[in-house]
């Protein structure tokens, strides 16, 4: 019995949703679980908060703040080797992002107007650290350093505390090599409403990034209005597209590499070997005996799993582009040529030596990645998400009248008498300053 679900599509058959069978969103029972815990944490602050701290993770707080003394003594916890990968990673995280920073930008033309955009970092934004199955300091540096790139000035982390009282060490490193001190020790869905409305202990942000569980992603999509969000963030995916020159080897670690994620994560096989899904499977079951993480690997591949089977590369970057993954690897004999034809994707790996943990961890790109299709319509974190953009527009008496005929013919069309009122009462004015012999300001 295979292992993964099995589609072949014939030349030019288009893959769709239908065929896919593709599940998703958030549970009813999750959802309505994390709306009520949202609107008791709104209403009861740090009360509700420290209970539900005790009742989900099995810890009674009495400052939710994590203390200097903890994070300073996070790095005795951890190994000199993973501060070493940490600072290497921020620093490449850093510079890619520098990149990606837009500067205000005004025009003017012959008659005095002014036009442009004004750029703002968003005063205060609130970073979640995940904790459950898994530690992942590489997010707290995805998500603070391009909220500092952008000018942020105020960046809370916050985060599930451990049995022992406080966040994972790990994480507190990462934060601390960011500069980052205001870190406070909750999890969940109450993490995210203390963050959008404020408690006696913390303040309130005006945006929230970072993945977590389910109930996490069900009160961002809670409170997102209250306060901006990054993304409604599903479980981890990656398609792995190739063609008869891949190494079956290759492909099966990693799919596996996203399937230990979650047992909910998604994984995709598009090729054009019809041999190539046996051999992967026949590596999958032999690598599966020995991954740490066996359980949660082998569910989410056999309930989540596709193999494509596609009659030729055109078909396969079609159908590539139909699933929309978080992640696409590319092991074909000549990778860029696909580049263009690939469309909708959070992030592209070229080639046999770009496995996807190098996104996940170290090349600069952030890894904070739409799911579950959404890369149809949105793209990754980048130092956009951490600003403003204002327009700012200044008229001159000249240019108003140059334009006041259509702005009034306009306003006229759709109703709004104010609207064509307010250019012709300063026509009126500028016409009796003119009259008079006064220069109109």
């Amino acid at each position: 019995m295979a292992l993964m679900r099995r589609i072949e599509l014939a030349a030019g058959e288009r893959l769709t949703e239908q065929i896919l069978d593709r599940s998703g969103g958030i549970d009813d029972a999750i959802d309505a679980t994390a709306r009520a815990i949202v609107a008791d944490v709104a209403a009861r602050g740090d009360a509700a908060i420290k209970e539900y701290t005790a009742r989900f993770d099995a810890v009674n707080l009495t400052d939710l703040r994590v203390p200097a003394t903890d994070i300073a003594a996070a790095y005795d916890a951890v190994s000199p080797e993973l501060v070493a990968a940490l600072r290497k990673a921020a620093d490449r995280i850093r510079a890619f992002h520098e990149r990606q920073v837009q500067q205000s930008w005004f025009t003017t033309e012959e008659t005095g107007t002014l036009l442009g955009q004004k750029i703002t970092p968003i005063a205060r934004v609130g970073i979640y650290a995940p904790g459950g199955r898994a530690d992942y300091p590489s997010s707290v540096l995805m998500n603070v350093i391009p909220a500092q790139v952008a000018g942020v000035p105020e960046i809370a982390v916050i985060g599930p505390p451990q049995p022992h009282g406080t966040i994972v060490a790990s994480t507190l490193v990462a934060a601390d090599i960011c500069g980052v001190t205001e870190i406070y020790r909750v999890g969940g869905a109450q993490a995210i409403a203390a963050l959008a409305y404020g408690t006696e202990s913390i303040p309130a942000v005006d945006k929230i990034t970072g993945p977590g569980n389910a109930y996490v992603a069900a009160a961002k999509r809670c409170v997102q209005g209250r306060v901006g969000i990054d993304m409604i963030a599903g479980p981890s995916e990656v398609l792995v597209l190739t063609d008869d020159t891949a190494d079956a080897s290759q492909v099966a670690i990693d799919l596996m590499a996203q399937a230990e994620h979650d047992p909910r994560a998604a994984v995709y096989l598009v090729t054009t070997d019809a041999t190539l899904p046996d051999q992967v499977e026949s590596e999958l079951s032999t690598l599966l005996e020995m991954t740490t993480r066996a359980d949660i690997t082998r569910t989410a591949i056999s309930d989540n799993g596709v193999a494509l089977i596609c009659p030729d590369l055109d078909t396969a970057v079609a159908a590539a582009n139909v699933i929309a993954p978080e992640h696409l690897e590319v092991l074909t004999r000549r990778p860029m040529d696909l580049l263009g034809a690939i469309t909708t994707a959070g992030a592209i790996f070229l080639g046999p030596w770009t496995p996807e943990p190098v996104g996940d961890y170290l090349a600069g790109p952030n890894h904070t990645l739409p799911t579950e299709g959404t890369a149809r319509f949105s793209s990754p974190l980048t130092v956009d998400d951490f600003v403003k953009k204002t327009s700012v527009l200044r008229y001159t008496p000249a240019a108003l009248a140059a334009d006041a005929d259509a702005i009034t013919t306009l306003a006229d069309t759709e109703g709004f008498w104010s609207h064509a009122q307010a250019v012709r009462m300063r026509m009126e004015l500028l016409h009796k300053q003119a009259d008079g012999g006064k220069d109109p300001r």
